[in-house]
């Protein structure tokens, strides 16, 4: 697939570094919250269940899944809700931004700070999502074409091999059902979730590639960003 891009995986792994210290549990806390608000119901309500699959990935605690959708019930409180902004990094690269908040006067100017405090720029709505389609991406710890004849059988639309990993593509609504069957068939599965998958990617050479990585470091560090998507590609050598 076009514009498969290495910060899903540079993203993943300072994923696994955060949860170490919690910080990844608030974000999926609020992705839960978002999430239950199609229905409680994880048997009823696919992406609420791929959420819930998640967090446990990330060994988060149940108690804490229980306040998630404890929250999305609770009628009194201030509702979460989805809000999608978009911006430029160095070098014309897009970056797409999800997030999950309850007030968007607090977390719009955070946005805000952490693009044009790292040489970024806000970009006006609809100038940089059509950059990107969305898809549900399944990462498999696995390799080899036994694994992707498995993965492809199970509904995949595609699939890209990336060391001993395996990013396997879907259409948004397939996504838990493709990664139910990918788990049946005895894969080990890192983690499932919907994405923004860049149609194209833009190379960037080593010294702007760590300017740009440290802008998109500081976007996924605010706290009511759930997911940062770019077509960031840093050039290799």
């Amino acid at each position: 697939m076009a514009g498969h891009s290495k910060w899903a995986k540079i993203k993943r792994d300072k994923a696994s570094n955060d949860a170490k210290r919690g910080a990844v549990f608030t974000k999926i806390g609020n992705q839960i919250a978002v999430a239950a608000r199609g229905g409680a119901n994880p048997d009823t309500n696919p992406a609420l269940a791929t959420v819930i699959e998640t967090a446990k990935a990330a060994n988060m605690p149940l108690n804490n899944i229980e306040k998630a959708l404890k929250r999305a019930e609770d009628k009194s409180a201030a509702a979460v809700e989805e809000v999608i902004y978009e911006g430029y990094a160095q070098g014309g690269v897009a970056v797409l931004i999800e997030c999950a908040t309850d007030n968007r006067n607090r977390t719009f100017p955070e946005v805000k700070a952490a693009l044009t405090k790292n040489g970024g720029t806000v970009a006006d709505p609809g100038s940089v999502a059509y950059l990107f389609e969305r898809k549900g991406q399944i990462v498999v710890k696995a390799q080899g074409d036994e694994a992707m004849l498995s993965i492809l059988d199970a509904g995949a639309e595609d699939a890209t091999e990336d060391g001993a990993e395996i990013y396997v593509y879907t259409d948004p609504k397939d996504l838990h059902d493709v990664r139910s069957k990918i788990k049946d068939a005895g894969l080990d599965i890192e983690s499932a979730e919907l994405i923004y998958q860049p149609t194209n990617t833009i190379p960037v050479d080593a010294d702007k590639s760590a300017k740009v990585q440290k802008l998109l470091d500081a976007v996924d560090e605010v706290q009511d960003v759930v997911n940062v998507h770019t077509n960031f590609e840093p050039e290799e050598g």
